[in-house]
């Protein structure tokens, strides 16, 4: 059989993740230092596992509705409110997803077809294109830059809308930049989007790891925001829940109606035991993230010092847990940095193209590992920028 002409041609095209690519091969070396994936170092907090724990012991293995147990959308409902100031009616307007990526990829195949434009500021997140492309869409980077701190500007915003142009994906807090858009950045936006038919994808999955005075914001609060805005979050980063696999998507009902829909045929439900565990995260997992995001702040301040203070220039990540320095001062393109830091030293960064072409000339450092991890890394890298720059 040839299997060529059998294969989705739109998925044959799409090129692996450049993090796991690294990642598999730090794997398979002795002796490596790998601050290359975003996966908390913490353990999920003690009574949150506890629920879980207790859910099987009771018996509670059965399938949920498919929008998530009742009790859990509460309480998601709850939360958003208290901490964005949204209001969510937990029966129309809140579905439980198996991670903050199916959440992604509902919300895209809910809103285009096919020769839809999606725009995705980047550098960002692996997922958006290649989600955008299989649900027929057709990805459009608008290039975010340091010297705005990353962040989206309203000009180049407007640039980047056409007739065509129907979802703009807002990933904020970013990864890989740790870049924020504070309450003043996104009411320019809602200017903007508010005189088109534009609707908004928001992925707010590390909206509780925002740093400095001011909390984060959700877009979908600012004036005219919420009914045209998809706000996406789940329990992995802030909760450390990585394998629990959950997440949720809040929206308008008409949408949600159709999310839930497409929710129903591909997966039935997210699993049952994580959301009973996530009950107890939405109720009294506060206190937990605010001292996981504290000791990321120290490890932020940390990290950024170092590299600053071995020449690799650093915009100061004001959310998520990744730094994006500039690795021009070496000479080297980011491939060829992480790959000869790889191979020289043994620490594993991840390119800066991995999360989109204007990634060239950084790489994403990760520093949701301990101190004494990140020193030593920090340590060997210092080293290996040293002998580049003597060259």
């Amino acid at each position: 059989m040839s299997y060529r002409i059998r294969l989705n041609k739109t998925l044959e095209q799409l090129k692996p993740s450049g993090i796991r690519r690294f990642f598999d091969i730090a794997c398979e070396m002795d002796d490596v230092i790998s601050l290359s994936i975003g996966e908390p170092d913490f353990s999920t907090p003690w009574h949150i596992r506890e629920e879980g724990i207790n859910s099987l012991e009771n018996g509670k293995t059965w399938y949920t509705p498919n929008a998530g147990l009742a009790k859990l959308r509460e309480g998601i409902a709850n939360y958003t409110e208290r901490h964005k100031g949204l209001c969510y009616d937990p029966q129309k307007e809140i579905l439980v997803t198996v991670g903050g990526s199916e959440a992604i990829d509902l919300g895209l195949r809910s809103l285009i077809e096919p020769g839809d434009e999606v725009l995705i500021p980047e550098p960002s997140f692996v997922c958006y294109s290649p989600l955008t492309e299989m649900a027929g869409g057709i990805p459009v980077p608008i290039v975010t830059k340091a010297e705005d701190a990353f962040r989206l500007t309203p000009d180049a915003l407007r640039a980047a809308i056409t007739p065509r142009t129907r979802v703009l994906i807002m990933p904020f807090p970013n990864n890989p930049t740790g870049g924020v858009m504070r309450r003043e950045h996104l009411e320019q936006i809602a200017k903007v989007l508010i005189e088109t038919d534009v609707f908004v994808v928001s992925d707010e999955i590390y909206g509780e790891l925002t740093y400095g005075d001011s909390a984060h914001v959700s877009i979908a609060s600012i004036d005219g925001m919420q009914e045209r805005t998809m706000l996406i979050s789940g329990f992995s980063k802030a909760f450390a829940m990585t394998g629990w696999r959950l997440g949720y998507a809040c929206g308008p009902s008409e949408l949600m109606e159709q999310v839930i829909k497409l929710h129903q045929y591909a997966l039935m439900c997210a699993p049952t035991t994580s959301q009973y565990a996530a009950i107890e995260a939405m109720e009294h997992g506060d206190a937990d993230v605010e001292e996981m995001r504290a000791e990321y702040d120290i490890r932020r301040r940390y990290i950024v010092d170092r590299l600053c203070g071995m020449g690799l220039t650093c915009f100061e990540p004001e959310g998520a847990f990744y730094v994006f320095p500039s690795v021009a001062i070496t000479g080297l393109t980011s491939e060829e940095f992480c790959q000869r830091l790889l191979k020289e030293k043994c620490v594993a960064v991840i390119p800066g193209t991995a999360f989109g072409d204007s990634g060239e000339g950084f790489v994403r450092i990760s520093y949701c590992y301990s101190l004494k991890h990140i020193t030593e890394a920090m340590d060997r890298i210092e080293q290996f920028v040293e002998n580049y720059k003597r060259t």
